[in-house]
């Protein structure tokens, strides 16, 4: 597992300590960021292992970030999981249409976030 970056963008402060604090936990390298424009400079500059994206942020949504990340062959690959307080379904449809790997709903488990991002990290280096 070593050496796998994990960028969360996350515009509020608690959110983003609570899953830095739960990933680093579990040994991975985490950056974050407040913005959607900050988020997808930083991915394009970084290419981190795995993306956490909040939809409803400042300057870009996560589905605009999501939608720049896709249409880019440079970080097109990488894996990008939704948290979201928008938990309807339609919301959550138009992310996994978009090429998110997974959907997060908030409030989320700690655990079960720390579960999902490992999954979707296994899933990604076999494929």
């Amino acid at each position: 597992m070593a050496n796998q970056t994990i960028l969360v963008a996350e515009d509020q402060l608690h959110v983003r300590k609570l899953i830095t604090y739960k990933l680093e936990n579990c040994g991975y390298e985490v950056i974050t960021v407040e913005d959607g424009a900050e988020a997808l400079r930083r991915i394009r500059e970084i290419k981190p292992t795995l993306v956490l994206l909040d939809i409803m942020m400042p300057l870009m949504t996560g589905f605009e970030v999501l939608s720049a990340l896709k249409q880019d062959e440079a970080t097109k690959k990488i894996p990008v999981l939704l948290v979201t307080a928008q938990s309807k379904e339609i919301e959550i449809l138009r992310g996994l249409e978009m090429g998110a790997e997974d959907y997060i709903t908030k409030p989320f488990s700690p655990n079960e976030l720390a579960a999902r991002v490992k999954k979707a990290l296994l899933h990604h280096t076999r494929s």
